[in-house]
């Protein structure tokens, strides 16, 4: 027995409670303000705080050591040279840019950040930063009653986060998706908050195991890691829009994707042939339902090695990929990072001789269980080994292929932990940490070296790169899928709450598997979903292994005649949605937006889940319940155009609408104009027409912009793109119409607008010319002449 041992005298055995002890940062000494950085000494360590702009502020503390200003790779913008007022009094220190105020309270130190209206924006009020011995770093503020919180990447539950505490360890989850779910796959440590109309964010920059606890105390919320630094940036808002511009002008923002990454993609786990993905493509050509992309899950590869093909499954891909591509259709194939230890293996082998793959400190290479049985992992936390795994898509680019899937990349290991084990060693070019420290990152640097390798490769042709695991920064990387959801209709649910969190984190490229992942989908489930799916950023079925498929014909002609016109909807949509596309890339604003990204100050919609606007002026309101035709749905102020009747309804009040199944609920906004194109059977058939369909309203004035390029290439990013500016004016009996053009792209396809509220008795002026053409049987008012556009 260990107690009859010298063990029973083991000093601190009863030394753990004093470990977890909080320790306060203590009071404020001195400071001193150089090279845009001001350093307050305290008690317990050095308070740091940097302007990265006038609306962007970094407090950074690290009681274990130096507090550095090296950041994790989900910052990629320095910090611009502010000019920064500096006051100091008995109580305080402030400093102020023309649009923040940041004031440290010396005794003891607390933090108050204003912005220069003199609206309090963050308190430290009962409690601040703090520590224990044990390592863990925490952040207290003080939390107002008005405060709802939003954001935190992909998580379970509704929309606004307070009451909840969440965690941030990438984590693959199986099953079930439950609102007690948590973590997730995605670890983004960020949150905006909006107090009565208005809006700021938050940033901990903490690549540890990190929780963020709105629910302990009724007046007081925290945010702590297991290690680190406390290190976080306060973005100023005021709106929801302006704090993600800030957000994501730290963290990136996402590329404009190939346009064949926004059509309609099928994917199942697995199609395990050649022969099956054929005859899969032939009848999704047969029944004339517009498909992109097929995608290849595991069981395509030669005993689940990434980068072959099993050459008996799958004879000649080649060959299948050319004869798909020519039908519209791309292959995007899993690729994980688990590579199976085989001497015969040319992956393993090189990653071996390179020292390529993640080890223990005592060099001995980490090993675990995944797919293809004992594998080793790349360390992309190395800039070499990044390049490495990079060059080896030169497997697939010379097949043709332009999409990878990313999965398994938390890293997903087949042991207790589901995990690799903490104590393995991350080069981290140069500057080794634990797996403990850098886990969270492991998605986001597999992500790089994917995307890089593959852009790299494909001579100037955009890739697509879909991930499950990543960080904050993702964005600039990937699209995000949420993962192994479940084919419920409670899946469906909150599958809207988590995209338009991970929306508002900067991820604006999202979607989950539409149908559900595993369980057993049905006919209605399949159909409904798929409505809410043309208007989600990403358009992917997926269905797991030895559950009911659930291609678009699954369940009989009733329903696949439904789900064939939605998909159909998805193509003749893509204009519009690929203008909010370049909004996210120029903006960081979502595509699938929360009702209050755009009405912040309407109160009604800061817990709405279950409703989304598709850019500012476009409402979508599923039925996500069995056997439903009806639905309450709440119209924020203005006036509603349904898109089916043409009816008018009044906003700022909720309305009971019908909804038979075949009936997506979708309101445009009065006075708004959407482009709409061409039903096509794949993005690659030819583009024909652009209509920017105008809802008139009785006075007032409105914009829109329709934005176009290539779809292929970067060529938009040196000015070859085409932007339409369009400046509306309304009155009772006129609309007047004025067009700009902006870019070097020239579309082939033909422009016309359609106004709808109009008569025939409507004056319609385009750029000084009276034009239009009334059609009693749409009643429309046609604008077709192009030479005046």
């Amino acid at each position: 027995m260990l107690e009859d041992t010298s063990f029973a005298i083991l000093p601190d055995r009863d030394g753990e409670k004093s470990k977890n002890r909080l320790i306060d940062i203590g009071n404020l000494s001195s400071f001193l303000y150089e090279r845009n950085v001001a350093s307050f000494q305290c008690d317990r360590g050095v308070v740091k705080v940097c302007f990265y702009d006038e609306d962007i502020v970094r407090i950074a503390f690290n009681p274990f050591g130096e507090t550095s200003l090296r950041t994790s790779p989900a910052i990629i913008k320095q910090p611009h040279t502010v000019n920064v007022e500096i006051k100091e009094t008995d109580e305080a220190v402030t400093l102020a840019t023309e649009k923040l105020l940041v004031m440290l309270r010396k005794r003891p130190l607390r933090v108050f950040v204003y912005d220069r209206t003199e609206r309090l924006l963050m308190a430290e009020e009962k409690r601040g930063m703090a520590f224990t011995y044990e390592g863990h770093v925490y952040c207290y503020k003080t939390m107002d009653k008005a405060d709802h919180f939003y954001g935190l990447g992909e998580k379970t539950g509704f929309l606004d986060k307070r009451g909840e505490r969440l965690t941030m360890w990438n984590t693959d989850v199986y099953a079930p998706h439950n609102p007690e779910t948590d973590p997730l796959y995605q670890s983004h440590p960020y949150f905006m908050t909006v107090r009565n109309g208005y809006a700021h964010g938050l940033f901990f920059d903490n690549t540890h195991k990190t929780t963020f606890d709105f629910q302990t105390e009724a007046d007081e919320y925290c945010f702590w890691a297991e290690g680190g630094a406390i290190d976080y940036y306060v973005l100023a808002g005021p709106t929801p829009k302006d704090v993600l511009r800030q957000y994501t002008h730290l963290t990136g923002r996402m590329p404009i994707p190939p346009k064949w990454a926004l059509g309609y993609h099928q994917s199942r786990y697995s199609y395990e042939t050649e022969e099956e993905v054929r005859e899969l493509a032939r009848t999704f050509i047969e029944k004339e339902i517009p498909l992109d992309a097929v995608y290849l899950d595991i069981h395509y590869m030669d005993g689940y090695r990434v980068f072959t093909f099993d050459r008996n499954r799958f004879p000649n891909p080649k060959q299948l990929i050319e004869d798909l591509k020519q039908n519209g259709i791309r292959i995007v194939p899993i690729v994980d990072p688990g590579v199976k230890a085989d001497p015969e293996y040319r992956v393993y082998q090189e990653g071996v001789r390179s020292g390529y793959f993640c080890k223990y400190i005592e060099g001995d290479i980490f090993f675990g269980e995944v797919w293809p049985g004992k594998s080793a992992f790349p360390d992309f936390t190395n800039e070499q080994v990044r390049s490495w795994w990079g060059d080896n898509h030169q497997f697939y680019a010379d097949l043709g292929i332009e999409g990878i899937w990313n999965d398994m990349n938390e890293p997903s290991v087949f042991n207790e932990t589901k995990t690799m084990d903490i104590a393995v060693m991350h080069d981290n070019d140069g500057d080794p940490k634990t797996h403990r420290e850098l886990h969270n990152l492991y998605g986001l640097m597999m992500g790089e070296a994917t995307y890089n390798g593959m852009k790299k490769l494909l001579d100037g042709k955009r890739p697509f790169l879909l991930t499950r695991a990543g960080f904050s920064g993702i964005q600039r990387y990937a699209a995000v899928w949420t993962g192994d959801n479940r084919s419920f209709w409670e899946h469906l649910q909150m599958s809207l709450p988590m995209c338009m969190n991970l929306g508002l984190s900067g991820v604006a490229f999202c979607g989950p598997d539409v149908g559900g992942f595993a369980h057993d989908s049905n006919g209605e489930l399949l159909t409904r979903w798929t409505q809410v799916g043309v208007f989600t950023p990403y358009f992917r079925n997926h269905c797991a292994i030895g559950f009911r498929r659930q291609e678009p014909w699954a369940f009989g002609e009733t329903y696949e005649r439904i789900i064939k016109k939605y998909i159909e909807m998805r193509y003749e949509w893509l204009p519009h949605l690929y203008t909010l596309f370049a909004e996210a890339h120029e903006t960081g604003a979502p595509v699938m937006r929360p009702l209050f990204f755009e009405y912040p100050d309407d109160e009604d919609t800061y817990h709405l889940y279950d409703e989304f606007l598709v850019g500012a002026n476009v409402l979508i309101a599923p039925i996500m319940t069995p056997s439903t035709t009806h639905r309450t749905v709440y119209l924020p102020p203005g006036r509603w155009v349904d898109y089916w009747t043409e009816n008018i309804l009044e906003g700022g009040r909720y309305h009971l609408i019908n909804a038979p199944l075949d009936t997506l609920p979708i309101f445009i906004k009065q006075g708004s104009a959407i482009a709409l194109g061409d039903v096509r059977r794949s993005t690659d058939m030819p583009d024909r027409r652009r209509i920017i369909h105008i809802y008139k309203n009785d006075e007032g004035t409105a914009t829109y912009t329709l934005y176009d390029d290539d779809g292929q290439t970067f060529a938009y990013e040196t000015g070859d793109y085409f932007r339409l500016h369009v400046d509306l004016e309304y009155s009772e009996h006129s609309v007047r119409i004025a067009t700009r053009k902006e870019g070097a792209y020239h579309p082939d396809w033909e422009l016309s607008f359609a106004i709808h509220g109009a008569t025939e008795r409507t004056t319609v002026i385009v750029n000084g010319e009276q034009q239009g053409t009334w059609d009693e049987k749409q009643r429309i008012l046609w604008i077709t002449d192009n030479k005046n556009i």
